[in-house]
């Protein structure tokens, strides 16, 4: 992702996390400040859908770092929003209770995102919600998953699971993804930050943790000093 190269703080600034907002949260805006290197679809992408979404990056008090959508995959754009430029706010579980338009729950990522709904599913006891296209076209009302896009999901998970706990979501996951024709791209939030599910599954001794103060290989992602 492109980022914007200024940010609108001085670089001693003390950087927070303001817990009101969290990663893969969407936003409304009432507006957004336009900063130098940025790329010429920004405010067209701002007009079809006024929405960004919240960076895993600490700012200064009152600024959130946040990232603007474009069309295509390859228009992502970093940047900051002050916090009194935003309307409305929607969480990855929030969006549970959108429906996709109904020209639209063909789509593969949407019939796996039914399926995961349903009280049968492996995600029943979890707090759970769409990110990425799928998450964006149900906030936005905004066209955006493909035939091609994946489902990608956030799963909080604040307290440790078990290894055979991982594995069995993992295949569950992989199941559904098969039956509905795409690929669910799950990313667990824990204490040390987002980790892909995929790569906790692997065992490995080691996995990558994304938290607001920088990505760091962690032994186990439920321990933090």
């Amino acid at each position: 992702m492109r980022v914007c190269a200024a940010p609108p703080f001085a670089d001693d600034a003390p950087r927070v996390d303001d817990a009101r907002w969290r990663a893969h949260d969407l936003l409304r805006v009432a507006r957004l400040a336009p900063c130098d290197n940025e790329p010429d679809w920004v405010r067209g992408a701002l007009a079809r859908a006024p929405w960004v979404v919240v960076r895993r990056t600490r700012a200064a008090e009152g600024v959130l770092a946040v990232g603007v959508r474009g069309s295509v995959r390859s228009e992502r754009f970093g940047t900051w929003l002050g916090i009194e430029d935003i309307e409305s706010s929607a969480s990855p579980e929030d969006l549970l209770e959108v429906d996709p338009l109904h020209a639209r729950r063909a789509l593969p990522a949407f019939i796996a995102l039914a399926a995961l709904r349903t009280p049968a599913s492996s995600l029943r006891n979890h707090v759970w919600g769409p990110t990425g296209s799928a998450g964006f076209e149900l906030a936005t009302g905004v066209p955006t998953l493909t035939a091609s896009s994946d489902l990608d999901i956030l799963i909080r998970v604040p307290q440790r699971i078990s290894r055979a706990a991982i594995d069995s979501l993992a295949q569950a996951l992989a199941q559904a993804a098969s039956r509905a024709g795409t690929r669910i791209d799950a990313q667990l939030e824990t204490p040390a930050g987002g980790v892909a599910l995929a790569e906790l599954a692997m065992h490995k001794p080691r996995v990558l943790a994304r938290a607001s103060s920088g990505a760091q290989l962690v032994a186990d992602p439920w321990h933090t000093p």
